[in-house]
């Protein structure tokens, strides 16, 4: 009982570490980002995300295959593959909406949208698993849809371009977790976060690169001329696509770990103290009523939807 109950909290401690470094890499991707689009006036946001993916696909090829982190795990099957490529095309989808959507809107608006992440998390994950939460989750979830159209009302920098890209990526967010979660935990087809990403970034990397071709053009050309006049912006992508990868490696991890619902939770305290405050204010009230539902759960935080016992995007 005694080496039962030390597991248990080894377990949790584990979690809670893994939330936190996923947490704190968002946060750095995210303003990040925001300076990069906004600030610095690099606006290029399918190109930054390619940066992104291809980071990516570098870094795990070096951890599985050099560094021998995890073992190499093979796709099984076609269905697999496509499984695979469906979520490389929403992971670009989310990533490229959410960072176009940084270029009309403040940091704090676009966090207060993404307060509703958790409502699609859990729409999507019943009609793609015909499984349901415990009733009091999904109260405690509609606070804070009420809270977005309140913050969305107030918004002295609202845009609605930027509004529609937003909520499409927190969409997109919410079915790539729900997705990322059956791939990490499907007896059949289950792969480990590194090969997951492995393989699903340079599906990403496929897609990113007609549309940076037609929607961004010469972008290369502009970023070499903009590093011969300032080296910084070098090193300014560099670390944003390290951080990138940390990003994806922490959020497959976190989603193992506890459930996309849970992940999506965690996410929109992301930078709480831009967000508006009547749609924080109501995103508490969710998470307390969500994480009191957790708590019950002994062992390892987790929902019932998925009972992941390995390992697991972008923000």
């Amino acid at each position: 009982m005694k080496g039962s109950s030390q597991s248990q909290s080894q377990k949790r401690w584990f979690t809670i570490g893994l939330v936190s470094a996923w947490y704190a890499s968002n946060i750095g991707v995210l303003l990040l980002n925001k300076y990069l689009l906004s600030n610095y006036g690099f606006k290029y946001p399918v190109f930054l995300t390619m940066c992104h993916m291809i980071a990516c696909s570098l870094f795990s090829y070096i951890a599985i295959v050099w560094f021998k982190m995890v073992p190499l795990q093979t796709i099984r099957s076609r269905l697999q593959f496509l499984k695979i490529s469906a979520l490389g095309l929403i992971f670009c989808g989310s990533v490229v909406s959410g960072n176009v959507s940084l270029r009309y809107l403040p940091v704090s608006f676009t966090q207060a949208v993404g307060a509703t992440t958790p409502f699609f998390t859990a729409f999507f994950a019943y009609l793609m698993t015909w499984k349901r939460e415990a009733w009091v989750t999904y109260v405690t979830l509609v606070p804070v849809v009420a809270g977005v159209v309140i913050a969305s009302g107030s918004e002295p920098s609202f845009h609605l371009f930027g509004f529609v890209m937003c909520v499409g990526a927190t969409a997109a967010r919410a079915l790539k977790s729900v997705l990322q979660g059956i791939l990490l935990s499907s007896e059949g087809e289950k792969l480990n976060s590194m090969n997951l990403l492995l393989y699903m970034a340079p599906i990403a990397v496929f897609i990113l690169l007609p549309a940076t071709i037609l929607m961004e053009q010469n972008v290369v050309s502009i970023t070499v001329a903009l590093a011969r006049s300032d080296i910084k912006i070098i090193w300014y992508l560099l670390l944003n696509s390290a951080l990138a990868y940390f990003v994806n490696l922490t959020n497959f991890l976190v989603t193992k770990h506890t459930s996309a619902l849970t992940l999506q939770v965690c996410a929109r305290y992301s930078i709480p103290a831009l967000s508006n405050f009547p749609c924080f204010s109501l995103l508490s009230l969710d998470s307390y009523g969500h994480f009191q539902f957790l708590i019950k759960k002994k062992g390892r935080l987790h929902l019932p939807i998925w009972n992941c016992d390995l390992d697991l995007g972008f923000h």
